[in-house]
């Protein structure tokens, strides 16, 4: 007789641990109501944080919205020592896009604010709120190490101001996520990404999910 598949409903038709309960059952009621990521995005980017956990640098994650993804980022770095969680956004919404590039408009997604994320995410010392614009908020950071970034800025130019300024500070090893890299709302993310990485040792990674990983050689 043929053993049990171990775990069978999660397989759907391939295994699909996003779907399963557990530690990431619980991760994923916390960031669901907060976040516009799907359960199989952050499960990617779950399991990287996971990894990134054991790098030098800290965390950083470009377009915060509601906070949904930071809280799960923020739990993964909880019992690590020396690091950050650093959170990049306007917490009023969408700046200025290109209309040649972008879809998305001033304005989009300002249903959120500092204080409620700030609510959320917490107020530990280790968790640092950087409010405004990309790359402004970039300033002063010029000597930091990054183990991970999640970029889920949408558009064009802050995809680009992104990659500009994290890819040098990025440490060996290092992942950077791309959440809007694949989807047709976003054009202007795929095109910022292909366009700098056109001449870097790097190739993105494109998943199924849509999202788009590089790993700093």
């Amino acid at each position: 007789m043929r053993k049990e598949l171990p775990d069978k409903a999660l397989y759907q038709p391939l295994f699909s641990p996003w779907l399963g309960g557990g530690e990431f059952g619980s991760i994923i009621s916390m960031v669901s109501p907060y976040s516009l990521v799907s359960p199989d995005r952050v499960w990617i980017l779950y399991t990287l944080a996971l990894q990134a956990r054991h790098l030098a640098g800290d965390f950083w994650e470009c377009g915060v919205y509601k906070g949904g993804t930071a809280m799960m980022l923020a739990k993964v770095m909880a019992d690590t020592s020396g690091k950050r969680l650093c959170l990049f956004d306007t917490f009023e919404g969408m700046p200025e896009t290109d209309p040649d590039r972008d879809y998305h408009r001033k304005g989009d997604f300002s249903d959120t604010s500092l204080n409620a994320v700030r609510a959320r995410v917490g107020n530990a010392a280790n968790i640092v709120y950087h409010s405004g614009f990309i790359p402004d908020t970039f300033q002063g950071l010029e000597n930091e190490q990054i183990a991970i970034a999640h970029v889920d800025v949408d558009i064009y130019q802050s995809v680009l101001d992104c990659c500009n300024f994290i890819y040098p500070r990025l440490v060996g090893g290092g992942f950077f996520v791309f959440d809007d890299y694949g989807f047709p709302s976003c054009p202007g993310a795929r095109l910022a990404v292909d366009s700098f990485f056109a001449d870097k040792r790097e190739c993105p990674l494109v998943l199924p999910t849509g999202q788009a990983v590089v790993v700093k050689i």
